[in-house]
């Protein structure tokens, strides 16, 4: 099917975030040139956890890259797959098929993540998954041409359940949207919170997209008297349930809100007043310790005022730099004919970045490093407006993610 205007549309606007890059680059044969196609909700109720921020960290990577390496050229393409399949795998299959296309970044979406694999398969090309949660991606749906950089479904609740049942959260309640990724990080929750012995007093779920008043499943959950209320859905849907959560109280008297996919872009939506006491877990924070914090101090100025990457944003930057630098390794030429082999150059490379620090990439695909449950300072707590953060827990690189083991990743165990 062609692809549609919007995207399109989309795609030409943020093109010129990288038209410095593509002048540089067209002065090379195509040849010793890398294409690199990000590919992120631009424009839905994800945008502000992909989206131009997205662009940025891409950008910052290949400015570094190409400093290094001036003898290769790197090219970047953006397009907005408005959370539809059929539009992200019509985009991909232009950019491999008319643009010459080497890897997709990003994707932020479960369900394309899983339906690109075979196209990215079939024309042996390299995709680095930064946004699509789902751990199906380094179990049932993995591949020698993908790696799953940022987190997943298992990490975030494992990382999240456990830790907040040992601090005392030890009975929940899920909100979860009515779509595939929701209803695996419930069951995911689930397992981690009843195996530190926790239990689920009960759930509910919304209508996804349509929902906005969150009102009747906040009530039940208030109403379960669970100490831990999960709210599953992100973007939008978070910024309004927090909201509405505050409204009724639900993050007071000891009990927690906690947001499975939440994200520092939300509290900076929400600001600290109403985010205040929230409990969200991510793999990456501009202020974690000095390296984050260098890595801050580059993009923040081709960023909006008080815009800070979460961790979409970080695998974006450290997952292209990564893939740029095993391609530079095998040589450019070799990169471009395979990235099956490109990708085994990654996961032969030890990773070394300024967002997760020293790291690896497994048999399977999984890029491990460690994962922190935060909770929301309040108001009086904070220093400058993006001091947001305090951490409650951290889990090792090696506990953060599923064991292959547990998974189902043929590739992996053969």
């Amino acid at each position: 099917m062609p692809v549609q205007r919007r995207a399109v549309l989309g795609a030409s606007l943020l093109a010129t975030a990288g038209a410095t890059r593509l002048v540089h680059a067209q002065t090379r044969r195509p040849e010793e040139t890398l294409r690199i196609g990000l590919l992120h909700d631009m424009s839905g109720p994800y945008r502000d956890i992909a989206g131009p921020t997205s662009v940025v960290c891409a950008r910052q990577a290949i400015r570094e890259f190409t400093a290094a390496h001036p003898g290769i050229g790197v090219e970047l393409l953006v397009a907005d797959h408005q959370n539809k399949s059929d539009v992200g795998l019509s985009i991909a299959r232009q950019w491999f098929d008319r643009d010459g296309v080497d890897m997709v970044l990003g994707v932020s979406n479960s369900a394309l993540a899983i339906a690109l694999k075979s196209v990215v398969e079939s024309k042996d090309k390299a995709h680095i998954n930064t946004g699509a949660a789902t751990s199906a991606l380094t179990s049932e749906y993995c591949s020698a041409n993908s790696i799953h950089w940022s987190y997943d479904t298992w990490c975030l609740s494992h990382a999240t359940g456990e830790p907040l049942v040992r601090l005392g959260a030890d009975s929940w309640f899920f909100i979860t949207p009515n779509y595939a990724f929701g209803q695996m990080l419930q069951a995911d929750t689930t397992h981690s919170v009843e195996g530190a012995g926790g239990k689920v007093l009960g759930s509910v779920a919304y209508p996804f997209p349509e929902t906005t008043d969150y009102s009747a499943f906040l009530l039940k959950a208030q109403a379960s008297g669970a100490k831990a209320v999960a709210f599953l859905g992100a973007g939008t849907d978070f910024v309004n349930a927090v909201k509405q959560a505050q409204e009724f109280g639900l993050m007071k008297g000891g009990r927690r809100f906690v947001g499975l996919t939440g994200y520092i872009n939300s509290v900076m939506a929400l600001g600290l007043p109403t985010a205040q006491g929230l409990t969200q877990t991510e793999t990456f924070y501009w202020d974690l310790n000095p390296r984050t914090r260098a890595f801050m101090e580059r993009v923040k100025g081709q960023l909006p005022a008080n815009t800070y990457p979460c961790h979409n944003h970080a695998g974006d930057y450290a997952g292209l730099l990564h893939y740029l630098k095993a391609a530079a390794q095998i040589g450019v030429a070799k990169a471009k004919a395979s990235g099956r082999d490109t990708v085994a150059a990654m996961k032969a490379l030890p990773t070394d970045d300024d967002c997760f620090g020293i790291g690896e990439i497994r048999r399977d695909g999984r890029k491990l490093h460690p994962t922190y449950l935060f909770q929301v300072k309040a108001p009086n707590e904070s220093r400058n407006p993006g001091d947001v953060y305090k951490v409650l827990a951290e889990t090792s690189a090696e506990r953060s993610f599923r064991p292959i083991a547990d998974g189902a990743c043929a590739m992996a165990k053969a």
